[in-house]
């Protein structure tokens, strides 16, 4: 956990640390079909649902370090991967106007509607997703690949390049003609995606997300808070992972322990071992909390955000990797926790960007641009 906190985040840190034994317990408790809906009554007595919400909207619009703790806090207990604790957030939603606020933002919100985030498209794409203008309508073809909760989507917000215009935002209705769900599939992380078609689909220029040519700038701002969330996860799964490896440590020397008492936990390899993964993980979680910290400043901290999701995810599957070596062939039966924690970090680490890729960005955000502190 951060050291020197206040009396506010010291208040997230114990509803974090109740929501993660509640949910503990609902998951032995409930049938999988009513996992989501208990976990959701739990969050919300917990006040941490609202956090990715609006204040104005009734949420509390937590900032980065009171999430990150959260995360934190639910992934030392393996509990943040699981639906229902945080309500939906506005993401590139944010502070759309009209008629956007009415038919789409507040709906979302509500749990009315259901959107998708639509910023890839597939290797073999011509082009990227372009759109022309036509009067007070926008004229859109192309694809998208991997977009995130769009096999049930009422919308998308996807990346468009407008002629003449440049990189916009666009909300397309799913069910508007010439929108095609091409596939659905899952990853290994078990989150779902799709892959979408648009042959001359017409939206209304009143769709367009923002400032029409900054659309590269507002969808990034989502990626990065996505990025956010995926390292604090980590880093909670970290502590999980370590805390297993200890426990079986303990186990094993007290199953030879004689008349005398148990034996010494470990032997100086498994010491070694448990050491490095220790010091890795306190690596990355300093970088965690110093980003949190610089992003509630107001700090353009871009590459901070890419270092931490980077060195979070790489050290969780470096920690599992190892832990799975420690604790036994136990660790690789279907259903074991490190078992699911190795796959889903190894989807993780391509998640809203491979670490090779965010490794160039930094290089580039300090020898193109001049940013962060990397």
């Amino acid at each position: 956990m951060p050291d020197f906190l206040d009396a506010e985040h010291t208040e997230v840190l114990r509803n974090a640390e109740r929501l993660a034994s509640e949910i503990a317990a609902l998951v032995d408790q409930q049938a999988p079909g009513d996992l989501a809906a208990a976990i959701r009554q739990a969050s919300r007595a917990a006040g941490v649902f609202g956090m990715t919400q609006p204040r104005a909207l009734g949420g509390s619009e937590a900032g980065s370090l009171a999430l990150a703790i959260v995360r934190d806090t639910l992934g030392s207990r393996n509990a943040g991967h699981f639906q229902g604790i945080f309500g939906p957030s506005p993401g590139v939603l944010a502070n759309v106007d009209e008629p956007l606020r009415s038919q789409f933002l507040l709906p979302y919100l509500a749990g009315e509607m259901r959107g998708g985030f639509g910023f890839t498209e597939p290797a073999d794409a011509p082009r990227h997703t372009w759109a022309v203008r036509d009067g007070d309508e926008l004229v859109i073809n192309g694809q998208k690949s991997y977009v995130t909760g769009g096999a049930d989507a009422d919308f998308i917000n996807a990346l468009v390049e407008v002629d003449q215009i440049g990189p916009a935002m666009v909300l397309i209705e799913t069910a508007l003609a010439g929108v095609t769900l091409e596939r659905r599939f899952g990853t290994l992380d078990g989150s779902h995606h799709a892959v979408f078609t648009f042959a001359d689909v017409r939206v209304p220029a009143a769709h367009v997300i923002g400032e029409a040519g900054r659309g590269l700038r507002r969808a990034l701002s989502q990626i990065s808070a996505t990025r956010m969330a995926i390292a604090a996860d980590c880093i909670g799964q970290c502590r999980f992972a370590i805390d297993l490896v200890e426990q079986s440590l303990v186990e094993r020397a007290n199953r030879r322990g004689d008349a005398d008492g148990p034996a010494p936990p470990g032997t100086d390899l498994e010491r070694v071992s448990l050491g490095n993964m220790r010091i890795a993980a306190y690596a990355a979680r300093s970088a965690l909390y110093r980003t949190a910290r610089l992003l509630d400043a107001g700090e353009n901290a871009v590459n901070e955000v890419m270092a931490a999701k980077s060195l979070a995810t790489e050290t969780l599957s470096r920690i599992c990797d190892d832990a799975v070596q420690l604790v036994g062939g136990t660790a690789l039966v279907e259903g074991h926790p490190l078992a699911d924690i190795l796959r889903r970090v190894r989807a993780l680490r391509l998640a809203e960007g491979p670490t090779e890729v965010l490794a160039t960005n930094v290089a580039r955000g300090r020898l193109d641009l001049g940013l962060g502190r990397v």
